[in-house]
């Protein structure tokens, strides 16, 4: 049995707690590993060689620190095959997907290689008499990032990119579920010249993750996973006193108007609806067609595309999605099927009690389609996080915009139209943080920032970009007045009165 340990100040350890979680194969179902989880006393030991490596990092001008990403860059491309073999091989994604993984993840790690411009700071000269002002940006000390399994690649590279380039020491939880590409990533920081402890990967439960809230050192801490838990490491974090941005959940509607291109919109929605098995925060499970003549056609139109989904294993080359990540997950996508039912939605689709042939095993759940959902069901107000479509009729644009707008989650909303100023009045009123028009899975590019509203995000910055460079620094201003050289000039009188610039 492979046993996967904790990265701590540059060397594998087994840690202290004597406690393991299993990792699943989820094209099988069979246990492939155990990875360690973390004590408090793991995570403190993570904690002080981060501590006493940050500040000659710090130091380290942002330059070299960029020239550490394009090494690291170089090498995840290198590795880019086997990486998403041993990221499939653990979350079930097909290989294809997990090459988009890590992918979307170089991408920022690209966006930290230009960190020397993105530090600089702003300069006034003679702000008032022979008085300069100049700002800086300064790296926080040690943070953390506490990262979901979803995209094992992607997100913990969004995070610890930035935080490092700049000049942070940074503390990885990975999700349990999927810990192997994580651990490797930071293996491969350290081989393209990271010096030990500025990047740490520490496996873990809750233990860990309220180890990484407590603890004093700690300045800042990024977050994705669900809502629940992102407001509970928010309001934790908080109250200790550092930086949150805690990313939460997702119920991403997709509303489609009557003069849609109608074949690239099913195809949309069949690829943002059920690829990576609907496992993704800005996956689009809800449609919203406007008219009934839209709805008809939608629903006629999607049917025989759904049909031709094939699942098949991850390493399944002509597969459109494989299987979900654990077999717990997959009896909660499937009691959320049944939900919908018994709350009297029209189940047109059933994808529960799929078995792949050869794979009996396996965490399978096949395509799922209802529709006549309404608000007011469970169903259509949880996260189901699997591959499940919703189909909600409207009668309105504006109907069609209260539904995003009312839900709890506000993460990603997506319109499918040729009408330029409905487009527009949508993406200027709707409630929601990240907008598509004519684009599905509108994640913003790696020099834009990514942030949902309401309970799809607690705290007020956005991860990656601009914004996460601000995240992960602090402002310092300065304002100098340097005394004349001539040894008769005049001296200035005491004031006892706020300067000005009158």
């Amino acid at each position: 049995m492979r046993d996967i340990v904790h990265l701590i100040g540059g060397s594998a350890t087994a840690g202290t707690s004597g406690r393991t979680s299993d990792v699943f194969d989820p094209n099988t179902g069979q246990v492939q590993a155990r990875v360690a989880l973390a004590s408090a006393a793991d995570l403190d030991a993570a904690v002080a060689n981060a501590v006493a490596a940050q500040p000659a990092w710090g130091a380290t001008n942002p330059q070299r620190r960029a020239r550490v990403m394009f090494a690291f860059k170089a090498l995840v491309e290198a590795e880019m095959d086997s990486l998403a073999h041993m990221l499939s091989s653990e979350h079930g994604k097909v290989i294809a997907d997990s090459r988009g993984d890590i992918q979307r993840g170089l991408e920022v790690i690209e966006f930290a290689c230009g960190i020397p411009h993105l530090l600089k700071g702003e300069y006034t000269q003679g702000a008032g008499p022979g008085i300069d002002v100049y700002s800086m940006r300064q790296p926080l000390g040690v943070v953390a990032g506490i990262t979901p399994f979803n995209f094992p690649a992607m997100i913990p590279m969004w995070m610890f990119g930035v935080a490092i380039a700049c000049g942070n020491a940074f503390i990885l939880k990975p999700s349990e579920r999927d810990p192997s590409l994580p651990l490797r990533l930071g293996e491969l920081m350290l081989e393209a010249g990271l010096p030990a402890g500025i990047l740490n990967v520490v496996h873990g439960d809750k233990v860990a993750v309220d180890a990484i809230l407590d603890h004093p050192d700690v300045k800042a801490v990024s977050f994705v996973g669900s809502s629940d838990i992102a407001h509970y490491v928010y309001r934790r974090g908080v109250a200790a006193g550092k930086r949150v941005q805690a990313m939460g959940g997702a119920k991403n509607h997709g509303v489609v108007l009557p003069d849609a291109d109608m074949d690239q919109t099913v195809a949309d929605l069949v690829g943002a609806a059920f690829g990576s098995a609907g496992e993704r925060c800005m996956a689009l499970p809800v449609v919203v067609p406007v008219g009934k003549a839209t709805a008809d056609e939608l629903r006629e139109r999607l049917l025989p595309e759904i049909a031709k989904l094939r699942l098949g294993v991850s390493t399944d080359l002509d597969a459109h999605y494989g299987p979900v990540v654990s077999a717990a997950h997959r009896e909660r996508i499937e009691s959320y099927i049944g939900m919908g039912v018994d709350d009297g939605a029209e189940l047109v689709v059933d994808g529960r009690g799929f078995s792949l042939q050869g794979h009996e095993g396996g965490f399978f759940v096949g395509p799922t389609l209802f529709d006549y959902v309404k608000p007011h069901m469970q169903s259509y107000q949880d996260e189901i996080f699997g591959p499940v479509l919703q189909m909600v009729r409207a009668e309105s644009l504006a109907e069609a915009i209260s539904l995003p707008s009312k839900h709890q989650y506000g993460n990603g909303v997506a319109i499918f139209t040729r009408n330029g100023p409905a487009a527009r009045e949508f993406a200027a009123t709707v409630d929601v943080g990240m907008v598509g028009i004519n684009v599905p899975i509108p994640v913003p590019v790696a020099y834009h920032s990514f942030g949902g509203w309401k309970r799809s995000a607690f705290g007020d910055t956005g991860i990656h970009g601009t914004e996460g460079v601000r995240f992960y620094t602090r402002l310092k201003t300065v304002t100098q007045r340097w005394p004349s050289l001539d040894a008769g000039a005049a001296v200035t009188d005491s004031s006892f009165v706020i300067p000005t610039m009158k």
